[in-house]
């Protein structure tokens, strides 16, 4: 569904920084800002009368082709004039019931929120603009006018459809079983019965094909170039897997990745989004503008890694990227530990304390053997039921809500009030079964136990005093190293 979007902001610095944002949202169409109150209702008008007039003082509903004919979203800067923001937000709403309005403020206190509920708007957006924000309000302003036009006598295809669950894969280094977690997991959720897109946007070096033994000639490049992604070229782009799976594919030649940049990645996103219930993106570990602005987006963001110092340390330095350039928190990231056994000396606490990140219950233990005959056949559906890596991988689907019964999945918000991912068990692991000993999520959770009573000692602690006093080791992954 494409959303309208007229924009009423007197400010020129303001309006370009909106449109700005606007511009980046998928199936957005914003329309030039109008600069003042007067204009905002003559172009709201003007709209409505290219189907069926709507005079001041006339009754709110009005003919179908009227209502159609008119945005689907309002945003209102504060300092709007002549009209105050909140006299004019009235007046829109009582004279095109049809259009949401969202009121862009620096107060974004419960007294001007509730004012502005009373005068009929749908949402407020704060300033200094965010994406996220800007991007949940607008959506949902459209949603309830989409709602409001099918009562008025529209049609109910304008409905905007649910929006699928995004879940991104980063890898912290090369080769930690980034692209094997993306599948079984994408697996996992199509076996529950819930449509899933699988996206490689391990741009330079995607290894899904391979894995799942593809070929097809399009790739994610094929749409980067589109501006409004239909339904039919969706369909053209996506391979339609024979294990139920829609697979968007990285190019086969990888100098095209550059051509896929955060704003075609955003699209890209969104249009799956609206087509899938669960969208899952394979990463990499190569940060560029089209995986960072998945990962932005993701509601479930998994960065995996090995127990091991340079991989802890690469999910360190990952973890501080995103900080820095504000992607993602470090609290809202789940690390995904993979290969461990009774024996590494890294455990998942530790994992936990040097990244700063949560770390999911479920582990996947070090089970290459049973791995290798698909992955040389490059058929990774194949995996045996009985494998412990993908009994791990399975159970990790369920600890992240991707093979739920729709019932169970309602009224679930995003990953940030998830319990299951808050870190609310975020404890030393004690004693239990050996990896591999059980079914289901046991062999994933007993393979992170130590093998014995006592506390996992540090990596690399020092033996002797230094190690009773509690010093750590030159190797500590979770202590300050110089890079370089």
């Amino acid at each position: 569904m494409t959303i309208r979007i007229l924009p009423a902001i007197g400010d020129p610095d303001a309006a370009r920084a909106v449109s700005s944002l606007l511009n980046q949202l998928p199936d957005a169409e914003p329309a030039p800002a109008v600069a003042d109150s007067t204009a905002l209702i003559d172009a709201l008008a003007g709209a409505a009368a290219g189907a069926g007039t709507l005079p001041a003082g006339a009754p709110p509903a009005g003919p179908p082709s009227a209502v159609e004919a008119l945005p689907e979203v309002v945003l209102v800067h504060e300092r709007i004039g002549p009209t105050p923001a909140l006299e004019l937000i009235r007046e829109v709403a009582l004279r095109f019931p049809a259009v949401g309005v969202v009121l862009i403020t620096t107060d974004a206190g419960p007294a001007l929120f509730s004012a502005a509920m009373d005068a009929g708007a749908r949402g407020i957006v704060g300033l200094p603009l965010g994406y996220d924000e800007l991007a949940a309000r607008v959506q949902a302003a459209a949603q309830w006018s989409a709602g409001v036009r099918v009562h008025l006598g529209g049609s109910p295809e304008t409905l905007p459809g649910p929006s699928g669950t995004l879940v991104t894969v980063t890898g912290a280094k090369g080769g930690v079983g980034t692209t094997v977690t993306a599948v079984q997991l994408a697996l996992a959720a199509r076996a529950a019965g819930r449509s899933v897109a699988l996206v490689d946007l391990d741009l330079q070096s995607g290894d899904v094909a391979s894995y799942l033994d593809v070929q097809f000639r399009r790739s994610v490049v094929d749409l980067a170039g589109i501006q409004d992604i239909s339904v039919r070229v969706l369909q053209d782009a996506v391979h339609d897997h024979h294990t139920g799976l829609g697979i968007l594919l990285a190019p086969e030649e990888g100098e095209r990745g550059e051509e896929v940049d955060d704003r075609a990645a955003r699209q890209i996103i969104g249009a799956l989004r609206s087509r899938y219930e669960v969208v899952l993106v394979d990463c990499g570990s190569q940060m560029q503008s089209a995986n960072a602005a998945a990962v932005e987006l993701a509601d479930v963001a998994l960065l995996v890694a090995t127990p091991d110092v340079v991989a802890v340390r690469a999910a360190k330095r990952q973890v501080r990227l995103w900080d820095r350039l504000q992607i993602r928190k470090a609290e809202d990231t789940t690390t995904v530990v993979n290969r461990l056994t009774r024996n590494t000396e890294i455990q998942p606490p530790l994992v936990a304390k040097a990244t700063g990140t949560q770390v999911a219950r479920t582990h996947v233990p070090a089970a290459f053997k049973e791995l290798q005959p698909c992955v040389d056949a490059g058929r990774l559906q194949d995996l045996d039921g009985r494998s412990t890596v993908k009994q791990a991988l399975w159970a990790l689907a369920g600890e992240l809500g991707l093979v739920d019964s729709p019932a169970a999945r309602q009224g679930r918000g995003s990953h940030r009030a998830r319990s299951s991912l808050t870190g609310r068990k975020r404890k030393a692991i004690t004693t239990g079964a050996a990896p591999g000993s059980g079914a289901g999520p046991g062999p994933a959770s007993g393979s992170a136990s130590g093998s014995g009573s006592g506390p996992v000692p540090r990596f690399g602690a020092r033996r002797g005093p230094a190690a009773a006093a509690g010093g750590p080791g030159p190797f500590d992954p979770a202590g300050p190293y110089e890079e370089g």
